[in-house]
């Protein structure tokens, strides 16, 4: 038997703290959990200011350049819960002590490229473990993993009938903490690594519809236009494509999908291209090394984040429409009220670490299914009741008389 159900690794950044605090409030009675990290004293200022009952939780210092410590501290829980980013600087340790010590783990990166490293190096010795290997279980990208394969089945089960496109729409409002910012740089910085990760043998790419630019959406009647986390989760909702196939569970034979951001009246069109142009911009900007370093000055620094008022005012909701292959329509969302890169992410990875230590006989697949899975392959329906338990709304399909 292990110490520990969860491990909650990064706990002193700033989403880790803000795990300490969620698992602090809504761990379940006897569940037994420590946080771990590069430094005691980040460590312990989150223990501190998370709850008086919890000053003396164990605490754990294990540095990921530090494999040993990684491994012992790795060897002593069934779950990993890690917001230690960037992921392709700090993450390919946790992950590889993981997997060889057959512990269940999930991250909140939205890289990528890692992301497909990960995939190709440890996959098969994940599946041969029976060990559940699932990052981008926060905002990225779990709304939109979870939406494809509810709608899809819906199709399936419900209908009767294959689905031919699901749609998804986000709109939201909240702040950026440094920790996005520093794994969207690190990216940048390693254009090579980048390179290498895109070229990885990817599922029928045919299925994947990209918005590139602004246009009139006649499913929504109003303008649509490119959504800044679009090329992480459609890799993550391909990667679902991919196994579902391979499972002989497949969503559909030829099910497309296609998410963009969703701009209102009046004057969306002009919304759309403003905000399309900002961020060929932005890009554009932040890949040339001089002009990075220049804009990094005013972006917010690792371990820092939004105030907590911005982080509970923000919101965001993500309608699905879904396209049946005789023409047919059903409509669906997911939302919730709070930050969507804070408040949102910290429930919806707790949620999934939760989900593999508390209901792990329900999961997709049974005990022995592992590997390098997804929101939805890995944690399904399972993740699904916990996340409306939680006060997320995720409707698919929308309920009798009320509109997506």
């Amino acid at each position: 038997m292990r110490d520990y159900d969860v491990l909650l690794y990064g706990a002193g950044g700033f989403t880790g703290r803000q795990t300490v605090a969620y698992f602090a409030a809504h761990a379940p009675p006897g569940l037994r959990w420590a946080i771990a990290g590069h430094r005691r004293s980040t460590l312990e200022a989150a223990r501190q200011a998370a709850a008086a009952q919890l000053r003396d939780a164990d605490l754990i210092v294990a540095a990921s350049q530090d494999q040993a410590a990684v491994d012992a501290a790795v060897s002593r829980t069934r779950v990993v819960l890690s917001t230690a980013g960037p992921f392709a600087l700090y993450g390919t340790p946790i992950v590889d002590a993981c997997v060889r010590f057959r512990t269940h783990y999930v991250d909140i990166t939205g890289e990528s490229p890692w992301m497909r490293e990960m995939a190709a190096r440890y996959h098969e010795p994940a599946r041969a473990g029976a060990t559940r290997i699932i990052p981008a279980c926060g905002f990225d990208s779990i709304p939109s993993d979870l939406a494809t394969l509810l709608m899809s089945r819906h199709f399936r089960d419900t209908l009767g009938v294959a689905c031919a496109e699901v749609r998804t729409y986000f709109q939201y409002s909240g702040g950026l903490n440094g920790g996005t910012v520093a794994s969207l740089l690190n990216m940048l910085n390693n254009p090579q690594r980048r390179a290498e990760g895109d070229s990885a043998p990817q599922p029928r790419d045919g299925r994947i519809r990209m918005i590139k630019a602004p246009r009139f959406d006649d499913a929504l009647g109003t303008w649509i236009g490119p959504f800044v986390m679009a090329p992480t989760n459609t890799y993550v909702v391909r990667r679902s494509m991919m196994l579902t196939d391979e499972w002989q569970h497949p969503y559909g034979p030829t099910v497309a999908y296609q998410e963009a951001m969703k701009y209102d009246p009046p004057l969306a069109r002009l919304k759309a291209t403003a905000a399309a142009a900002g961020l060929v911009l932005l890009f554009a900007t932040l890949k040339q090394p001089a002009t990075r370093r220049l804009v990094q000055r005013f972006l917010p620094k690792p371990g820092t984040g939004p105030s907590a008022a911005t982080m509970d005012d923000g919101w965001f909701t993500c309608e699905v429409i879904g396209l049946g292959a005789d023409g047919r329509r059903a409509q669906g969302a997911i939302g919730y009220d709070g930050d969507p890169g804070n408040r949102a992410t910290t429930v919806l990875l707790c949620e999934s670490a939760l989900a593999l230590a508390v209901d792990a006989e329900a999961l997709p697949g049974g005990p022995a299914c592992g590997g390098v899975l997804t929101p939805a392959t890995g944690l399904g329906d399972v993740l699904v009741a916990r996340l409306r338990a939680a006060g997320m709304t995720v409707e698919i399909p929308a309920k009798e008389g009320t509109r997506a």
